[in-house]
């Protein structure tokens, strides 16, 4: 049996050529394992280099804890590296399937994330915040939904911006269904509460709102009626405000001349931040992760990293988050389609906004916010979600090298054409 090659010279499987009267039997195609070389390498390099960063300064930050808390130093990164391992093997699940699948699973991933979201308001909380739901009675195990829902609210705008782009400039479609899926949102998540992630779900929508086609306009009036609420809110009805948020505002705007146990975290970041100087003390050799800095090995590890690692160290991370960015909107640019390219632009907007919230923190530039650094943070839930993420975004960028490959073989094989018949 002769098999005849395809246009591009390999063998096509199903065009076999028999002689007359012969049974022809079809031939089944096998499925093969995408290459490596079709993901993109420097993306994916630059998140491993994080990733390995990450958990060198967490075992730096948190075997002080570890001690204190669990009677094992290794506690807390050993945790971590089970939690690599597991978000490395969904990453790599991730970008060997066609993220377009996604689209299946948007509204339905939504769904969950929101009743997760009303969920846990019902289950014990933790520091007076509602943000975990916990799998033992001990609360030392459990996940985050908000996690989960940052994803969803991802797929979700992606979804209807690909599938509303004709209509994308008008009300009805480009404001009115977006702002109910972020308006309750963010409302379970300030009900938790946890200003943070409504601020960073906040940010990951207007962005790519706006970068889906949505008239700026729009969204300038929606952020002035929302910055004029929260004036009239503190102004008028102080009431109606919380009061923690209150106290954060003014520990924020003078952290010193508050009363000590209120401005605590905020007055040792910044002595961690400023003990570092340029070149640090030297990794491992923080004095405020002894017991001195509340969080160490989360929502205040950047400060030890800036006793350690000084202004270069920090720097340097800050680079590997801008490198990330720059190379994220690449492949968002790159991509076959508007849904894959919303996706890519959704996830690299929450990795960059989500550092420099923490950093910002950190750093006493906001008010304080517990919020994680990507990829150096402790926690099972993000860290995977994270790696499986940039899973999705290699699935992306697959598509669009293999369209562009198959485009530059076959302008080749057309060049090759017209020479011959020349």
């Amino acid at each position: 049996m002769r098999v005849a090659p395809t246009q591009n010279g390999r063998e096509a499987g199903f065009v076999p050529q028999v002689a007359q009267g012969a049974a022809t039997a079809p031939q089944k195609k096998k499925w093969k394992l995408p290459k490596l070389g079709h993901i993109d390498i420097p993306y994916l390099a630059i998140v491993l280099l994080l990733l390995m960063f990450g958990l060198v300064m967490l075992f730096s930050a948190s075997y002080p804890r570890g001690y204190l808390q669990r009677g094992d130093s290794y506690a807390f990164i050993g945790d971590q590296v089970k939690f690599a391992f597991i978000g490395l093997s969904g990453m790599v699940v991730a970008s060997l399937v066609d993220y377009r699948i996604l689209k299946k699973f948007a509204w339905p991933l939504a769904v969950v994330a929101l009743t997760l979201l009303v969920v846990v308001l019902f289950v014990a909380d933790k520091n007076n915040a509602h943000r975990w739901i916990w799998l033992n009675g001990a609360q030392t195990r459990g996940f985050q939904p908000s996690e989960i829902a940052k994803f969803a609210l991802i797929m979700v705008f992606a979804k209807m911006i690909s599938a509303n782009q004709s209509r994308i400039k008008t009300f009805k479609y480009g404001v009115v269904p977006f702002m109910l899926v972020l308006g309750m949102m963010s409302i379970l998540l300030i009900l938790e509460p946890h200003i943070s992630c409504t601020l960073l779900v906040l940010g990951i929508g207007f962005i790519m709102m706006y970068a889906g086609g949505t008239p700026i306009r729009w969204l300038m009036g929606i952020l002035l009626l929302g910055v004029a609420a929260i004036f009239l809110a503190i102004t008028q009805f102080p009431e109606l405000v919380p009061s923690h948020a209150l106290e954060r505002f003014q520990i924020w705007r003078d952290p010193l001349n508050v009363p000590a146990s209120k401005s605590y975290q905020t007055v040792q970041s910044l002595i961690a931040v400023g003990s570092g100087g340029w070149k640090g003390v030297g990794i491992g050799k923080s004095v405020q992760k002894f017991l001195y800095l509340p969080e160490v090995y989360n929502d205040y590890i950047f400060a030890v990293l800036c006793e350690e690692l000084g202004m270069v160290g920090a720097i340097g991370m800050m680079v590997m988050f801008l490198a990330l960015l720059a190379r994220g909107l690449f492949i968002a640019v790159r991509a076959k389609d508007k849904f894959g390219s919303m996706l890519v632009l959704g996830i690299t907007v929450q990795i960059a906004l989500q550092a420099f919230l923490h950093v910002a923190v950190n750093l006493n530039a906001i008010p304080s916010t517990g919020i994680s650094l990507p990829f150096f943070s402790y926690g099972g839930t993000s860290l995977c979600m994270l790696l499986g993420q940039v899973g999705v975004v290699l699935s992306v960028s697959r598509k669009a090298n293999l369209a562009i490959g198959q485009k530059a073989q076959q302008q080749q094989e057309e060049l090759r054409a017209a020479q011959a018949t020349a």
